[in-house]
């Protein structure tokens, strides 16, 4: 799960973690994220405990003190760098959410959306859209398949949802579009 490590300005966005945290825990799934106990982080991961849950944490040594890594996790793993941070969490999961959050939040989630394209993973990557937070991004990501930057097949790898339970349902029946070559005679 990628989200933001502050609550940001909307009650919504709390609500909303709470909720995924929730919906997580009901269908005895786990949690792998950040491994901070503040903001939207903290709120998921409270939420997935609280039902009962199992929650994993990665944060890297430099940011325990500044997203204040949560000391009630089933487990945490302190690692030395943000690049370890990625990988382990990306090992461990077995899809990716992502709630509203800031560029480092945007940044895990672009980064394993460009995996998926590039068959690196074939893991579901999900955007819960809390009023209409990732419309924004969702138009980009339309802009680069019509200008041609994005294969039309892999727009389907971002799956957008404002319900955690419908997100969580489409993701739990998700297929890898079968677009082998990501790349056209017209680019070689």
């Amino acid at each position: 799960m990628f989200c933001g490590s502050r609550e940001g300005s909307r009650p919504a966005y709390v609500e909303a973690a709470r909720s995924m945290g929730k919906e997580i825990s009901r269908r005895g799934l786990g949690l792998v994220y950040g491994g901070g106990r503040v903001g939207l982080m903290g709120a998921v991961a409270d939420a997935v405990l609280d039902g009962g849950g199992e929650v994993v944490g990665v944060i890297p040594e430099a940011l325990v003190a500044k997203e204040i890594a949560h000391a009630g996790l089933t487990e945490l793993h302190v690692v030395g760098s943000m690049h370890e941070r990625k990988k382990l969490m990306a090992d461990l999961s077995d899809g990716f959410v992502t709630l509203p959050g800031g560029y480092g939040t945007m940044e895990e989630f672009l980064e394993v959306l460009s995996w998926a394209q590039l068959s690196i993973h074939e893991k579901p990557c999900g955007l819960l859209d809390v009023d209409g937070f990732w419309k924004p991004l969702s138009t980009l990501f339309d802009q680069v398949v019509a200008e041609g930057f994005v294969h039309p097949d892999h727009r389907s790898l971002v799956l957008t949802e404002g319900d955690p339970c419908v997100l969580l349902e489409r993701m739990e029946r998700y297929t890898p579009p079968e677009t082998k070559k990501w790349i056209g005679p017209r680019e070689l």
